[in-house]
């Protein structure tokens, strides 16, 4: 039996609620944040710890073969190994001046590399990297050692060598698998080689896989996402992350090689994420929030069902720690009441870690509001529910602090995207597609008018 349509308006809920809104992988979001946040509230943030608890260690690895027109990330080609092991060195660096900052040997739980493409360091760097960190960290509590990688790029020995140095989670970016749709991103990819990468990885010890997919390409459509979904999970990843892409040339200026002719429209993007929902969960994936979707046993879709499902500037996540640590240009740190970024160009942070210091470059101290109306879109972004009232009470602040959000929700209750009772809200199966526009009810910072974020549907 065909299920029910759950979205015959489609095209009159996306003309109302599509809107440039934030992902949400923080709050305050990194549009907010300023200069006026540097160095020095870094240093103090990491005097006051809290080190009791095991934090978790991010290194960003600005390099790739060649780049890829869609790519948001801080990135740039790179084929020199020279540069490579100098900016490993500074990264080391600047793990020396956290340390001496922090007054402490922080113990880490979670170690991430992200990129860019980290498997763009040979063998050697590799191991440089982790061998430093660990001479500068505590590592013994580490639970997950994760990296995001190129399979185009990733050798048998970058491999084995990872797997020697703990590696636990590798996530290897697909996108598409169309050649067309590759053409057009300048990232061409055969399956042939994810297959034997992931066969490879498993190998070597690395059993945790996620792959990274995108809907909303050039020259891409249902029939190429749904051709993708059903050849890559006969891989059977533990997790699939589902991105839409997001056109912002203004922010990425080679995305201005993409063809804008070429880009679907709203409605084309919709019905390629409802596909691919449909597919996933139909081969047994676990829908986790708005793009993740996961394996019943996986520690993902675990801490979904106990409610336990975070956001960060990966997305989705397990992490419970309290301080990331950020190393690199790029990179975001956390602490209790502060984010902080790393200055983003790869030279310009070159460049202040040779004047010495911390290379932040901007960030935000967290006001009490903003812990409250972070904890209020989390909740919503990971559990589609949340409680507003018991948040108050647990935040120890007043209800009324919400009261611009209420009336923008009664548009999504009419529509049937939410159910209120009281201060409870739950957004519905129809809603969950717009729970962005949802959270950003409770957003007093965003203005739709100027804020130039990628839209939601």
């Amino acid at each position: 039996m065909t299920p029910p349509d759950l979205w015959p308006d489609r095209a009159d809920l996306i003309a109302r609620y599509d809107a440039n809104t934030p992902r949400y992988t923080s709050y305050p979001t990194a549009a907010q944040f300023t200069a006026a946040v540097g160095p020095a509230d870094w240093s103090a943030a990491l005097a006051r710890g809290p080190w009791d608890r095991p934090a978790s260690l991010y290194v960003h690895i600005p390099f790739c073969k060649r780049l890829c027109w869609y790519c948001g990330c801080n990135t740039r080609a790179m084929n020199r190994v020279d540069a490579m092991a100098d900016y490993v060195d500074l990264v080391l660096q600047e793990a020396d001046r956290v340390v001496a900052a922090a007054g402490a040997t922080p113990r880490i739980g979670m170690l991430h590399l992200g990129g860019g493409t980290p498997n763009m360091l040979p063998p050697d760097l590799l191991a440089r990297l982790v061998h430093g960190l660990s001479q500068r960290f505590d590592l013994s509590a580490l639970t997950e050692f994760a990296a995001e990688l190129d399979p185009e790029v990733l050798t048998p020995e970058w491999i084995i060598a990872a797997g020697d140095l703990g590696l636990t989670r590798a996530s290897l970016g697909v996108q598409d698998l169309s050649p067309v749709v590759q053409a057009a991103v300048n990232r061409p990819e055969r399956f042939e080689t994810i297959q034997d990468a992931a066969e490879r990885l498993r190998a070597a010890g690395v059993f945790s896989l996620n792959l990274d997919l995108m809907y909303g390409l050039p020259h891409q459509g249902v029939d190429q996402v749904l051709a993708t979904i059903d050849r890559v999970t006969t891989l059977r990843p533990d997790r699939l992350a589902l991105f839409g892409y997001a056109h912002v040339p203004w922010m990425k200026p080679h995305q201005k090689l993409i063809d804008e002719t070429a880009l679907g429209g709203p409605l084309e993007r919709f019905a390629m994420s409802r596909a691919a929902h449909d597919r996933l969960t139909a081969l047994g994936y676990r829908a986790i929030g708005l793009d993740h979707f996961a394996l019943p046993h996986d520690d993902m879709a675990a801490a979904a069902r106990a409610g336990r499902l975070r956001r960060n500037f990966q997305g989705y996540t397990t992490d419970q720690a309290e301080v990331l640590i950020g190393l690199g240009a790029s990179s975001v740190s956390r602490a209790p009441g502060l984010y902080v970024q790393n200055i983003t160009g790869e030279r310009d942070w070159r460049t202040a870690m040779a004047a010495g210091g911390l290379p932040v470059a901007r960030g935000v101290v967290l006001t009490g509001r903003d812990r409250f109306v972070a904890e209020i879109i989390a909740r919503l972004m990971c559990d589609f529910a949340v409680d507003v009232e018991a948040v108050a009470r647990d935040a120890g602040r007043p209800l009324r602090e919400t009261a611009e959000a209420w009336p923008r929700l009664d548009a999504f209750e009419a529509d049937g995207l939410i159910v209120q009772e009281g201060a409870r809200i739950a957004v519905t199966q129809r809603g969950r597609p717009f729970v962005r526009a949802v959270a950003a009810a409770f957003d007093p910072a965003l203005n739709p008018a100027t804020d130039r974020h990628a839209r939601v549907v």
